[in-house]
């Protein structure tokens, strides 16, 4: 082979190699390179989500910080949920299943729901459906307390897993009923808390963008 024959050979080479690359690793691993969050539950929305979740939502009810609003913030190129409850009274933090308040979601075929997040003490989340929105007399199962670290715990949506509070009240419907028409998920906690929230993904539910 002649000296000068080597270079385009080396370049060709260099192409292939390239082409090679790309077609083993895919357009989905090219752009989670450029340093993207990864997403967890298919891809996140154009506006700030987590697990497509757009809306965590300080409802203005016990004192928390922030007052009101959107608990998102950015968090390692994602994003986080972020609230504190002040005070020994009820506090309340809404997520909207469906990304607006009119929507509900039918989760009578989910097994339950994973949620990665912090906890400073126990709290509850409830389960709202869209027919009985309003009024503390939901179905509910504890949260528990992580001492401020992160972890990842599994909710499930078997009924002996949801019970009622006598402070809240009793709900008139079951809870089977209201599988079939959540409309949010609703964290109550009446004691002094710091929560952070990274994910929260439900099983045979995939949130629609807004």
């Amino acid at each position: 082979m002649r000296k000068g024959s080597r270079v385009p050979f080396g370049r060709t080479l260099a192409v292939l190699a390239s082409v090679l690359l790309a077609s083993l690793i895919g357009p989905g691993a090219v752009a989670n390179a450029s340093g993207g969050h990864p997403p967890r539950h298919g891809c996140e929305c154009v506006t700030p989500s987590i697990d497509r979740l757009q809306h965590w939502l300080a409802s203005g009810e016990g004192t928390t910080v922030p007052p009101t609003g959107s608990l998102l913030v950015r968090e390692r190129g994602g994003y986080a949920a972020k609230v504190i409850f002040l005070n020994a009274e009820w506090h309340v933090v809404v997520v909207w299943l469906g990304n607006q308040f009119e929507a509900q979601a039918d989760l009578s075929k989910s097994a339950g729901f994973w949620m990665t997040y912090s906890a400073t003490d126990d709290l509850y989340v409830q389960l709202r459906p869209a027919s009985h929105w309003s009024g503390g007399d939901k179905w509910l199962t504890k949260v528990p307390s992580t001492g401020g670290k992160i972890v990842k715990k599994f909710f499930s949506f078997k009924a002996d897993a949801w019970t009622t509070l006598p402070e809240l009240g009793t709900p008139g419907y079951s809870f089977a009923s209201a599988l079939t028409e959540a409309r949010g998920l609703v964290f109550v906690g009446k004691t002094p808390n710091k929560l952070d929230f990274r994910g929260l993904s439900i099983d045979r539910y995939r949130p629609p963008c807004r």
